[in-house]
């Protein structure tokens, strides 16, 4: 269930980004909904925001780790427990989103942004699986701090 989830993630967003790419000129602005969400074509160079441009190789590197990281915590959780915890599926978001924007890394030297709500800087599918994920993992730890609280309390 974990590889079907990424994979459709990982699917979705570069399928996502060769459409854009085939229909979209570099910083062209295709408004769907005027003034609100617009389809535009940006390579980003660099981190969220476009911060630390042109350390192509730094994120690479960077992402490699985190993936790593993120399989082995993900293989330990699903060795001790075979459920679909919120914790495990937040790390699935996160993992999807880093392979998606990786891939772009690697095949381009940039990642390829499109989705444009004129009050953000242009995201992606990777982007917004990364976000989720992580609000997600927010959420799942401070349940679980809950959890850990009550326990305590109690005995």
């Amino acid at each position: 269930m974990y590889c079907v989830i990424a994979f459709l993630i990982i699917l979705f967003d570069q399928i996502s980004k060769d459409i854009a790419r085939g229909h979209l000129r570099l910083g062209e602005s295709l408004p769907i909904i005027k003034n609100f969400f617009h389809l535009s074509l940006v390579f980003n160079t660099g981190a969220a925001f476009g911060l630390f441009r042109n350390e192509t190789i730094f994120f690479i590197l960077a992402a490699c780790v985190a993936i790593i990281a993120i399989v082995r915590t993900l293989k330990f959780k699903i060795f001790y427990s075979n459920e679909l915890s919120l914790e495990s599926l937040s790390l699935i978001l996160i993992l999807a989103g880093a392979i998606g924007n990786l891939i772009d890394r690697i095949r381009f030297g940039y990642v390829v942004d499109f989705l444009d709500f004129r009050i953000w800087p242009v995201f992606n599918i990777a982007d917004s699986s990364i976000t989720i994920g992580a609000i997600l993992l927010v959420i799942a730890v401070f349940r679980e701090s809950k959890k850990s609280k009550r326990v305590e309390s109690r005995e």
